[in-house]
């Protein structure tokens, strides 16, 4: 029985890239080779590496805009490390925001680098909601936000006008929404959340903002070096990009970003509103700030938690359990999930509540 696969990273993918994966393992491009041991320098395997870039770019709305886009390797962890290495100002300053786990490790990195401000925080309530009052300092070399936080099911429903560089981890809901892309200046993702298989990152720079640190770089960490190779500068992970190439085009053809967008709020419609008349559950996050990516969810009485596992997981539904800094359960519903496997787990849901 296929599985309803609600994990939150690695995650589900489009069952056509599935099948053109897998093919492309056997014989890539008919050329007798494997995806596996081509050349990362040979021309099959240049293109799919130009046409993943300028997709980004074309699904994002930002060509022609100065940005670039480039696949790197190391997840969204490293690049904690990377936006403060190539655009805090030696002696200088930057503004985060607080909004759960990964933004608090990526505040962890930039302290090593000058003064880190962070605006304001909703650790105190457990990343339960979005902070909506703070200024961000006139001064600081950019301002750093996480757009959507996986452990607690948190959103930013907008973004702050500021005149200082607009940096946001997207990794869980990159090519969800639509969005004014351009009001960013970077923005990072790991492949695993909503675009690929573990094991590659997307970074998309507007190229103007780099080279104004101060600072010497050392090369693998310098955004500037793997522009100028073309994301290049080292062996890249060919197989996760070339899947997450595969997942572009099949966004494309779903009708790009905009029409995606439809399809998820529809699906985080349905979840949350039995969520919210079912009342054997609880949602735990802000209803304001609730996340379209990832739904977080308790039962009223722990008692009934044998009875709902046994029930999902007959369903078919694989990856429900909530992270253990929140407990209950966490439904993960990416780009490639469809509709119909979240009304499974509403039937589940609305079953357990007739068996009680």
């Amino acid at each position: 029985m296929k599985k309803h696969n609600y994990s939150a990273g690695p995650c589900i993918l489009p069952q056509e890239v599935f099948e053109k994966s897998a093919q492309s393992i056997l014989d890539f491009n008919n050329s007798g080779l494997s995806i596996l041991e081509i050349s990362h320098r040979s021309k099959d395997f240049v293109a799919v590496m130009e046409e993943a870039r300028a997709l980004v770019l074309e699904l994002l709305g930002l060509e022609g805009k100065g940005y670039q886009a480039l696949f790197l390797s190391g997840g969204a962890s490293l690049e904690f490390l990377m936006v403060p290495y190539n655009l805090m100002k030696v002696d200088g300053k930057a503004a985060y925001l607080d909004t759960g786990t990964w933004a608090n490790s990526a505040i962890k990195e930039a302290k090593h680098f000058g003064e880190t401000v962070v605006v304001a925080s909703s650790k105190p309530e457990n990343y339960n909601h979005i902070p909506k009052e703070y200024s961000i300092p006139t001064d600081a070399s950019y301002f750093h936000c996480t757009s959507n936080n996986t452990i607690f099911g948190t959103q930013m429903k907008s973004f702050p006008t500021t005149n200082v560089p607009l940096v946001c981890d997207m990794s869980s809901d990159i090519f969800s929404r639509v969005l004014d892309f351009s009001k960013f200046d970077l923005i990072y993702a790991g492949a695993q959340k909503n675009m690929g298989p573990a094991g590659t990152t997307l970074v998309v720079i507007k190229e103007e903002i780099l080279g104004k640190t101060g600072r010497t770089i050392p090369n693998m960490l310098d955004y500037q070096q793997h522009i100028a190779k073309e994301s290049m500068y080292n062996t890249p992970p060919v197989f996760p990009i070339y899947a997450s190439l595969l997942t572009l085009q099949w966004l494309k053809n779903l009708g790009g970003i905009a029409a995606i967008e439809k399809i998820n709020e529809a699906k985080a419609n349905l979840l949350y509103t039995e969520i919210d008349r079912n009342p054997l559950f609880k949602g735990t996050a802000a209803k304001e700030d609730r996340s379209n990516m990832n739904a977080t969810f308790l039962l009223e009485n722990e008692a009934h938690q044998e009875k709902f596992d046994a029930m999902w997981k007959a369903a078919g539904i694989s990856g429900l359990a909530g992270h253990r800094s929140v407990g209950g359960y966490r439904a993960s519903m990416y780009n490639a999930l469809p509709i119909e496997s979240v009304q499974v787990l509403v039937d589940v849901m609305q079953e357990l509540e007739k068996n009680i």
